[in-house]
């Protein structure tokens, strides 16, 4: 949790993207998930419903919040969702990075090689329209995972 937002923050330079944004939209992911759980593709439940119940906890979370800072979480969570913006779609692929650099993690600790292809399957021609630095690091993380060895940003 929250690796997308210490990416947002450390891993990215580009002038163009607000990466104050970024960090902020990866959070409101993220604490939307930290009520409902991260739902992945492979677990059987269906967008309609899984975006009702990231809405649902976005609200939820909202209320707690004096201010305008609810509605902007309940507006950074939109802009994620409609993926239009350079920020949101930079995020998203953030967000699909990760879960496959998170399975490549567990087939190393579990000394499983390709054991979790699936998830590798699942993001096939997903990045193709990134943003560079997403396209350099899902090129190492391939590099790495044919290999069989641990992944890492510099190389």
């Amino acid at each position: 949790m929250y690796r997308m937002a210490v990416m947002s923050a450390f891993l990215i330079e580009d002038s163009e993207i607000d990466l104050n944004k970024c960090i902020k939209m990866s959070i409101v992911h993220d604490m939307g998930e930290s009520i409902i759980g991260d739902i992945t593709p492979h677990c059987g439940v269906a967008e309609s419903t899984k975006y009702l119940m990231e809405v649902a906890a976005i609200d939820k979370l909202s209320l707690y919040l004096n201010g305008n800072k609810g509605e902007e979480i309940r507006q950074l969570f939109k802009e994620y969702e409609d993926g239009k913006t350079p920020e949101a779609k930079l995020v998203k692929d953030l967000d699909k990075f990760d879960m496959i650099l998170q399975a490549y993690e567990y087939e190393q600790q579990e000394n499983l090689p390709k054991f979790l292809q699936e998830f590798f399957n699942s993001t096939k021609d997903t990045f193709i329209d990134s943003h560079p630095y997403i396209k350099d690091l899902v090129s190492k993380l391939y590099t790495a995972r044919e290999s069989n060895i641990p992944f890492a940003t510099h190389t």
